[in-house]
């Protein structure tokens, strides 16, 4: 996240967009509020469709057991 003042910016994905890690991704809504729901993506596979037309994606929680990294 990028600290710009008092705002916060967060990095949105779009659905279909590759994964930039693997990890638990939270779903915004078009103006940003929170959902509640997550989706699991690994790194450079698709994110999935969401539930609703201009939700997005934000990283929750990056994966922490090695996963999607080259051998």
């Amino acid at each position: 996240m990028a600290d710009t003042g008092d705002v916060t910016v967060t990095k949105t994905y779009k659905p279909g967009q590759q994964a930039p890690v693997s990890g638990e991704f939270g779903i915004v809504g078009p103006r940003g509020g929170a959902t509640g729901k997550e989706r699991t993506a690994v790194q450079g596979r698709p994110l999935p469709p969401t539930p609703k037309p201009g939700q997005r994606y934000v990283l929750d929680r990056p994966a922490r057991n090695g996963a999607g990294k080259p051998k």
